[in-house]
């Protein structure tokens, strides 16, 4: 297995060397200066501006640029971020934690709920169960998430007053106290995210279930006397979870841009906040080290479906 996971990690480094390629190409072609505001500023002469476009190498063609940039990340120097006056990398590690969190629980939430959901409607198919999970789950995946969040803060928020509706990271309470005010602000984000990607698996959950619930070896199961429970969770569970979870990884890219416009609505300090306002405000580095971030992010999760897949199934082998 450590021989498998060696080989991956050495084909993601050209994967995230062409991702980072095609971001940084794609963000030195896009119109907008870094410093725009100086330039319209009075009081900054030009030889001022134009020193500082020289310090930062903004004047240099593209691939000697990008060079610069990979030669700085390597070393662990993620850049500078012209609009915080701060290093990029202060700034990301500031804020991931909170999207990873926020993300993280959402996916768990999301799991906890088309798991049980989708297997159970599968083993009935067309009973009530079935038919009111798949009129939910339709409802579910069809309403986006500013939509739910906006219509989450209304409810629970304006009319009942029962939850923050603003992300606040100031929170001067200590001990238990802490941990519940964060707790109660983080509810409406991660039930946002998490039930519409649960909505949206249950469906791939009971569809994968059902294909494999008609195959011969479990009616051979049946046969031998093992009881329903167990035939279900040894020989039906186990393997349709190889498709979904390819759908999971898959959807990781789908799962940040949903947790950006979530971030949006609740005021969330985290990465996609930070994406929005770095973009707002023209600042290249903090855009690029955030997109990469996102990038390197994907593949660690495809990563680890990949070695999901072999516990899965015993009959994939890491070689």
């Amino acid at each position: 297995m450590s021989r498998y996971l060696t080989r991956r990690l050495l084909i993601a480094i050209p994967s995230l060397l062409g991702i980072s390629v095609v971001l940084f190409t794609v963000l030195a072609l896009a119109p907008g200066d870094p410093f725009e505001e100086l330039a319209t500023n009075p009081n900054v002469p030009p030889e001022v501006r134009a020193n500082l476009r020289a310090k930062f190498g903004l004047d240099d063609p593209i691939y000697l640029r990008y060079f610069h940039w990979l030669l700085a990340m390597v070393r662990g120097d993620w850049g500078f971020s012209f609009a915080s006056r701060v290093d990029v990398d202060t700034l990301i590690l500031q804020r991931l934690p909170t999207t990873l969190f926020v993300i993280g629980s959402s996916q768990i939430l999301a799991l906890a709920v088309a798991l049980p959901v989708g297997i159970y409607a599968a083993t009935r198919p067309y009973s009530v169960f079935d038919q009111i999970a798949n009129t939910l789950t339709f409802v579910g995946f069809s309403l986006p998430t500013f939509f739910t969040g906006l219509l989450f803060i209304l409810v629970f928020s304006i009319q009942l007053d029962w939850l923050p509706f603003v992300y606040r990271a100031d929170i001067s309470a200590t001990g238990w106290q802490w941990f519940w005010e964060h707790f109660k602000q983080s509810i409406m984000p991660i039930a946002v995210l998490g039930l519409f990607q649960g909505a949206s698996w249950t469906r791939y959950v009971r569809a994968a279930v059902l294909d494999v619930i008609r195959l011969d070896h479990v009616t051979t199961a049946r046969a031998k006397g093992l009881s329903e429970h167990v035939v279900v969770l040894k020989h039906v569970v186990r393997n349709a979870l190889i498709p979904v979870v390819t759908l999971v990884a898959l959807q990781m890219p789908a799962v940040f841009g949903g947790a950006i416009v979530t971030e949006q609505i609740f005021r969330i300090p985290g990465i996609g906040s930070l994406l929005i306002a770095s973009i707002l405000t023209n600042d290249t580095p903090v855009v690029m080290a955030v997109t990469f971030v996102f990038a390197c992010l994907v593949i660690a999760f495809n990563l680890v479906a990949d070695l999901l897949y072999g516990w899965l199934d015993p009959r994939i082998s890491y070689r």
